[in-house]
């Protein structure tokens, strides 16, 4: 298909013509709603995310200063300040008996059809690995990755180095069932909507306690998925944002 026929063509099978009928028209059981993880698993708990972030807020200043940062400092964030970010990015604020989850950030239909992966560089008290953010149970969850995962999720990122130097880059994980389940073909519209409120909700965050972040949308994503396991189908990464220590 030429290139200039992708975009329209997207378009035009994602009207709303297309939404149904949907499995929860009819009468599916939904999606879990986040990936179930073996319950023998080590959870590396988070503490209050409230304690990092509880500097008063002037949201027109932040706003003012909120911009991109591909440089970081050496400094490593602490693991409050990352529970912080997570909370400010994912966080659950109640699960109701629908059920769906209400977080800090919008999501069409509450469907919120996305894992969090960490690349941790530098966090206090945590190892330099990848991770998954459990959301409903505030808490990481170490995932298997080779020792080199930094350098091969850099290269799959075109070798943009700001990975390479980050102390954590958040790589956003579309799960197209928990939003199909509702919306249909247009779901995927609403994947990509909702991972600009996701990093947006980052950038903020992240000036709060002095950070920075480079939000990452040019990557190969066959190579991405690859590295991270992903089917590049039914899960694939959306989105990145690195993030780290704003430099003197």
């Amino acid at each position: 298909m030429p290139e200039k026929a992708i975009g329209p063509e997207f378009m035009r099978l994602t009207k709303y013509d297309y939404a149904g009928p949907t499995a929860q028209e009819k009468g599916e059981p939904q999606p879990p709603l986040e990936i179930p993880y073996n319950p023998q698993s080590r959870l590396v708990d988070l503490p209050d995310p409230l304690t990092a972030g509880a500097q008063t807020l002037d949201l027109p200043a932040i706003l003012q200063q909120r911009r991109s940062h591909r440089k970081y400092a050496a400094q490593p964030i602490s693991l409050a300040e990352l529970s912080f970010l997570l909370w400010a990015t994912q966080g659950v604020k109640k699960v109701t008996s629908r059920p769906v989850t209400l977080r800090t950030v919008p999501s069409a239909g509450a469907r919120h059809a996305f894992e969090t992966l960490l690349l941790i560089n530098k966090v206090d008290g945590v190892e330099p690995a990848l991770y998954r953010y459990a959301a409903i149970e505030h808490a990481l969850l170490r995932l298997e990755a080779p020792a080199d995962i930094n350098q091969q999720i850099t290269h799959a990122c075109l070798d943009q180095n700001q990975v390479l130097t980050s102390a954590v880059t958040f790589i956003w994980v579309a799960v197209v069932d928990r939003m199909r389940y509702r919306y249909g073909q247009r779901g995927y519209r609403y994947l990509h909507l909702d991972a600009g409120h996701v990093c947006q909700n980052l950038y903020l965050a992240a000036e709060v306690i002095g950070c920075g972040v480079c939000a990452i949308a040019a990557f190969n994503d066959d190579e991405l998925n690859r590295v991270l396991s992903l089917d590049g189908d039914e899960q694939f990464a959306i989105y990145l944002g690195s993030l780290g220590r704003q430099p003197d």
